[in-house]
């Protein structure tokens, strides 16, 4: 912006502090503030709006905390702001959010106060060509999210880093496992080492209950009620996505699993102690996969099953999103997994093979007619 000043001849006005370019016609406002020139753009030809927006800027300028804003970097500012806002995140979210800041810091070796349209331009012209669009997206909401909370700080006038464009994501392909792939998977995990047994318990877990990986692994025993046949889905220390524990019935497949799993156990379990052991199975889950030549299941697989089974036995969306902790009455289900009930309904379909000419099966009476 400043280059752009000094590359075309201002011209005072007989308002104090606003200038009007001689090429453009464009207002600018040059004043100081404890010993600083503040130069900025108002972006209009027009003198009394000019005039209205250089009061508006000083006004913001006024609340500027120049001390501060010169003095810290973006890097002790980031984690400022990840220390106020990180408390309320789950824990996967402080880490995206820590990795994120890493990736941009290389970008940001300045004061907060230094931040300016270019460098954000630097780091999205190189951040494009090397991360991926979700990535990149996370990194961009992030840079913002902070520029944002040093704007209500009172360290900048305004957010740069909103000029950078969201990338477009593509729509991952949703893998469902087959009942005999599910199967399968579970045998491959069960014959294997003796530590993939937790892997197999945490698979049906995931796939009988239709919870995420971090509700699944934070379950216990105390909140299986075997007599009311529910079970509570808290999220233990971090929470749920939503930040809100709900009550589901205790699905049959659920209920033999746990039966199953409850005796196999050496004595009867604590209220306190987890339903498994393990936090996640991914390795386990990958080498299962590989060895019985399955598509590339992960642990998330296993919600979009329990989804697919739910869907296939006729189940509404509404009551779908409840049991996954969804808000929404059930429209991101349908967005999700409206094709699996359009395809559930086809095959279905096929089945109505009858019709006038059809003749009737050799154990079918014909009703006697009517007198």
């Amino acid at each position: 912006m400043e280059a752009a000043l000094k590359s075309q001849v201002l011209k005072k006005t007989n308002i104090p502090c606003l200038y009007r370019s001689a090429d453009s016609g464009i207002f600018y406002g040059i004043f100081t503030r404890k010993g600083d020139q503040v130069k900025k753009s108002l972006k209009t030809t027009d003198k009394e709006l000019a005039r209205r927006r250089l009061e508006a800027l000083r006004q913001k300028v006024a609340r500027l905390n120049t001390k501060v804003g010169k003095a810290i970097l973006f890097v002790d500012f980031a984690k400022r702001w990840l220390d106020t806002v990180g408390g309320g995140m789950k824990r996967s979210s402080r880490v995206r959010r820590e990795a994120a800041i890493n990736a941009v810091r290389p970008y940001f070796t300045n004061t907060v106060r230094a931040i300016d349209k270019s460098q954000v331009d630097t780091w999205a012209a190189s951040r494009n060509k090397t991360a991926s669009a979700r990535t990149f997206n996370i990194e961009r909401e992030t840079l913002i999210q902070i520029l944002d909370y040093a704007l209500r700080e009172g360290l900048i006038l305004e957010n740069p880093a909103r000029v950078a464009e969201r990338r477009k994501q593509h729509q991952a392909k949703i893998v469902i496992p087959t009942k005999a792939q599910f199967k399968t998977l579970l045998d491959t995990l069960r014959q294997s080492d003796v530590r993939y047994h937790e892997a197999a318990d945490l698979c049906e877990l995931l796939a009988y209950s239709g919870c995420r990986l971090g509700e699944a692994t934070a379950m216990t025993w105390g909140e299986v009620n075997l007599e009311l046949k529910n079970f509570t889905i808290t999220g233990g220390e971090y929470g749920t996505k939503n930040h809100e524990a709900r009550t589901i019935p205790l699905f049959p497949a659920l209920e033999e699993f746990l039966l199953r799993l409850q005796a196999s156990l050496a004595k009867p379990p604590e209220p306190t102690d987890r339903i498994v052991q393990i936090d996640n199975a991914k390795k386990a889950i990958t080498s299962a996969c590989e060895t019985a030549k399955l598509p590339h299941f992960h642990h998330h697989t296993l919600r979009h099953f329990f989804c697919s089974n739910a869907i296939e036995a006729g189940i509404d969306f509404k009551t779908i999103a409840g049991w996954l902790g969804h808000k929404g009455g059930g429209l991101l289900v349908a967005k999700t997994y409206g094709h699996l009930r359009d395809e559930h309904s086809a095959a279905m379909a096929k089945r109505m093979n009858w019709g006038a000419s059809t003749a009737e099966p050799a154990n079918v009476v014909p009703m006697a007619a009517k007198a």
